[in-house]
């Protein structure tokens, strides 16, 4: 299996992306998965090694990508280091850094003759599964879709009332990461991004439109989205697949650091069905 890490390609504002390849390198072509992490989420996350060499050894092209403003940076890209770059994140960067990941896959040389062009998946966890259904909709290029506990709305996530215009008035609001204890902040421009592109940033209707595909995981008892955010997305969505993992937490199992060499069994069940899926259509 070859694995490329951290290759670096230009951004649309300013900022680096950085990107992992896992596939076999066989010269034949390949289905294309690009996978979106989450909120607070990195490309090294948990076990999204795992998953990857998982998805090249049944012969996929796996891409994985840090979002240009997640926080992370090109000599640190685990963790936090930026938290400048992290609150000046928004949903239409997000798009834009997808976008730009799309472009560079199926331009690269390197790959050419290990890709199906007319063949690419797109996986999001959380907040990546919004914004992958965006995407989707924006990108006919895109053939399937698979969200992993994906967020069915983004403006019901902001603050109103009086919690909102203190955020105004101070132009910074401040969560606390659980697992590094920093103070991870979130500019205004945030909210003031989502209010201007609020028709585009609209998941029911971009899922609505889809004509794709679309398998969506999610456990039951997860309590950072809630599952009734899976049977949105599948009543909206006419070609989805709504497949809820029984007991099942946000992450499948998964923490991070994460050091078994086994996935969790509720987030191997998860790529199992995300593999035949894709196989089937």
């Amino acid at each position: 299996m070859k694995i490329i890490k951290n290759r670096i390609i230009e951004g649309k504002h300013n900022k680096s992306i950085l990107i992992d390849l896992f596939y076999k390198q066989t010269q034949k072509a390949k289905p294309i998965v690009i996978f979106a992490h989450g909120y607070k989420g990195f490309k090294d996350w948990g076990c999204w090694n795992l998953i990857a060499e998982q998805f090249a050894e049944q012969n996929f092209l796996f891409v994985k990508f840090n979002f240009s403003y997640n926080g992370g940076t090109i000599d640190n890209p685990i963790d936090f280091s930026d938290l400048d770059a992290f609150g000046e994140n928004n949903f239409t960067k997000e798009l834009d850094d997808l976008q730009s990941v799309i472009d560079w896959i199926l331009d690269d040389s390197s790959v050419k003759n290990d890709i199906d062009t007319t063949n690419i998946i797109l996986i999001g966890h959380s907040r990546g599964g919004g914004i992958i259904t965006l995407k989707a909709n924006e990108d006919k290029r895109i053939t399937q879709l698979i969200t992993w506990a994906g967020v069915s709305d983004f403006g019901s996530r902001f603050p109103k009332g009086e919690i909102l215009e203190t955020w105004k008035k101070n132009g910074v609001s401040y969560i606390e990461n659980t697992r590094t204890k920093q103070q991870m902040p979130h500019y205004y421009q945030f909210y003031e991004d989502f209010i201007i592109n609020k028709e585009r940033l609209h998941i029911e209707t971009a899922a609505k439109k889809l004509t794709i595909p679309h398998l969506i995981i999610h456990g039951t008892d997860d309590t950072t989205v809630p599952f009734i955010e899976a049977e949105n997305l599948h009543s909206w969505s006419s070609k989805s697949t709504l497949f809820p993992l029984k007991n099942a937490n946000h992450t499948f199992g998964s923490v991070h650091p994460y050091l078994e060499k086994r996935l969790p069994s509720d987030f191997q069940r998860a790529v199992n069905q995300s593999i035949v899926f894709v196989k089937n259509q």
